[in-house]
């Protein structure tokens, strides 16, 4: 390294290793040898996580403008046994338009090797093969494009900069009518109007739920309102009809609610900014002012359009009355905690559906069904937290769902349930406590709607609306449960070091004008895990004291840091928020370590 050129820790890359393979590469494989002179940006998602989702979102600037020299590989990392399956993380990729190589790691393999702690986690790799920076959570690419910037200049210079056309290859599109559908809306005409997210657009279907009628939208990515040819939409998720007889659409990458009308197809802006919110952004006020985060869907209940947004772990609310959204429930923790709605946890809410005494929804990342009463209280129906999972009928409080997205009253007081990664539907009756299969050999329903004796469900991987009768019996399955495959962290007991890494990006320093500008949050599960540290603070470092009676559970911690430019000249620095969720298992044992190290940015040296 020249002396011109900044210091930085050189950790060798490890190799890239995925049993699933290689995707969006035209079926060749790559080694780290074969990118020897490009940057490499290490992209470790899931697609269950909305955060992960972000991610894609954000990398897409800096992956056109550094197009010649950077290569953005996701290593598809599971969290739920389906995610495990090829063919589901091939629909995803295509589902999400990811346009970079994706290696599929089912066992966690280059995971295992890169000592990644949670989803999304950033790797950045010099055109040397040497690892030179690690980010955890949302909002770091403004930082890694600075550093992208530095590398292209410091390797040209000692001529170990290689540029040209990446290894990325389109797959061939398929020619379906829907493609990857998310929610759909049963009009009163009797037709359907059905989000068909990857395509960006609505689609209204005729009565049989396979006639095209229309198409709402250019069908590009956008964010534009007008007439049904012009409007665009960006992965549009949930309907709801309002009192008017328009729709409301959960417009979820623009982070905005949109407004059909159905007797002309205008569409129109009743919600959001475009951009995505962030800790610190105003949680209320007049809604074409207020940023959100990841609205995926919608219902009408007691006057209003309620969110369900995945995004930061919350219930919002829109007022048309007064053009006003605010929140209603969460605290935009992740996790699972009934009571009150301003202390209620969620983790990623993606299905809603309104009765006159409830509101259910969806909690996906818990396998959750869950539901609010008027009072604006929060109760668990089905679903104990982040790590259990699969597929059991019975007695609600040992039922097992898996990451469901749809939920929908039937008349009789109970609930359906699309739980979509056990390709079922489920059903919840209140009154006698029970779960019960409903239909099986479903693929990835996201939503379904009540048609008569008939329930129409959203076959998102399917790529179709599939018409079922509804059952006087449940079907029989298999009971079958998991937890998340993540391997515990052996950790000594007594006194544990927590440490989160966090080293503002080159050019920026910690934003103190209004206060501490860092924020730790820890607990567990179960609860008694922690004889002390549980709580919120300021520090980044905390001592936890464990519990040598509870021999494993899982820490949850949650760190934000934000930080600006550090140029005095600046009048109005740029600032931006870094910041994840981790929930990290844990076993006690004699011979464990006694220090955690969490990196949000930068390298544990």
């Amino acid at each position: 390294m020249n002396d011109s050129a900044p210091r930085r820790a050189r950790v060798r890359a490890p190799e890239l290793i995925g049993k699933g393979g290689w995707l969006n590469t035209g079926g060749t494989p790559y080694t780290l040898a074969d990118l020897r002179g490009r940057m490499v940006i290490l992209d470790f998602w899931t697609f269950c996580c909305v955060n992960c989702l972000h991610v894609l979102d954000e990398l897409r600037e800096l992956e056109d403008k550094h197009r010649d020299t950077v290569v953005v590989i996701g290593v598809h990392s599971p969290k739920f046994v389906h995610e495990a399956e090829h063919q589901a993380v091939v629909d995803a990729v295509e589902r999400y338009g990811v346009e970079h190589p994706v290696l599929d790691d089912p066992e966690l393999a280059t995971w295992k090797q890169y000592a990644v702690r949670a989803w999304p986690t950033l790797v950045v790799i010099d055109p040397e093969g040497y690892v030179v920076a690690q980010h955890a959570g949302e909002g770091h690419v403004h930082a890694i494009e600075r550093l992208v910037t530095e590398l292209e200049a410091e390797h040209e210079a000692k001529g170990t900069l290689r540029r040209g056309d990446g290894p990325y290859v389109a797959p061939e599109p398929e020619p379906t009518a829907l493609r990857f559908p998310g929610k759909a809306l049963l009009l009163p005409s009797g037709t359907f109007l059905v989000s068909d997210t990857t395509r960006h657009q609505l689609v209204e279907l005729a009565v049989d739920a396979e006639t095209v009628v229309r198409r709402i939208g250019s069908g590009t990515r956008g964010f534009t309102d007008g007439t049904a040819e012009a409007a665009s939409f960006n992965e549009p998720q949930g309907l709801a009809l309002l009192d008017d007889g328009s729709v409301v659409v959960a417009d979820t990458v623009n982070h905005a609610l949109r407004r059909l009308d159905l007797a002309t197809g205008h569409v129109t802006t009743l919600a959001g900014t475009g951009r995505q919110w962030w800790q610190g952004s105003p949680t209320s006020g007049p809604a074409r002012e207020v940023d959100l985060s990841s609205p995926w869907d919608v219902a009408w209940w007691n006057g209003r359009v309620w969110i369900a947004m995945a995004g930061v772990h919350q219930l919002w609310a829109y007022d048309p009355a007064e053009k006003t959204v605010a929140v209603t429930a969460g605290t935009t923790n992740e996790g699972l905690v009934d009571g009150p709605g301003h202390e209620a946890w969620f983790a990623q809410p993606s299905g809603l559906a309104a009765t006159e005494e409830r509101l259910w929804l969806a909690d996906s990342e818990t396998s959750a069904l869950r539901w609010v009463d008027p009072d604006g209280r929060v109760h668990t129906a089905v679903g104990t937290g982040l790590f259990d999972f699969g597929h059991r009928d019975g007695a609600a409080e040992q039922a097992l769902l898996q990451h469901p997205l749809g939920v929908t009253a039937l008349p009789d007081g109970s609930v359906a349930v699309s739980d979509t990664y056990n390709h079922a539907l489920r059903r919840y009756d209140p009154a006698t406590g029970e779960v019960t299969t409903l239909a099986t050999d479903l693929r990835e329903p996201s939503d379904a709607v009540l048609v008569g004796d008939d329930i129409v469900v959203v076959e998102s991987a399917r790529h179709r609306l599939t018409r079922l009768r509804l059952p006087q019996e449940a079907v029989r399955v298999e009971a079958v449960a998991h937890r998340t495959q993540r391997t515990a962290t052996e950790v000594a007991p007594g006194t544990l070091r927590l440490d989160v890494i966090f080293q503002a990006p080159v050019g920026q320093k910690l934003d103190t004008r209004y206060g501490p500008s860092t924020r730790l949050l820890v607990s567990s599960a179960p609860p008694d895990l922690l004889l002390e540290g549980e709580g919120a603070g300021t520090d980044l470092s905390r001592a936890l004291e464990l519990n040598p009676a509870v021999p494993e559970g899982v820490l949850h911690v949650s760190a934000m840091a934000a930080s600006c430019d550090d140029d005095p000249a600046t009048e109005y620095p740029a600032c931006h928020v870094h910041q994840q969720d981790w929930g990290v298992p844990v076993r006690l044992a004699e011979d464990g370590t006694g220090r955690l190290p969490l990196v949000l940015a930068g390298l544990d040296d």
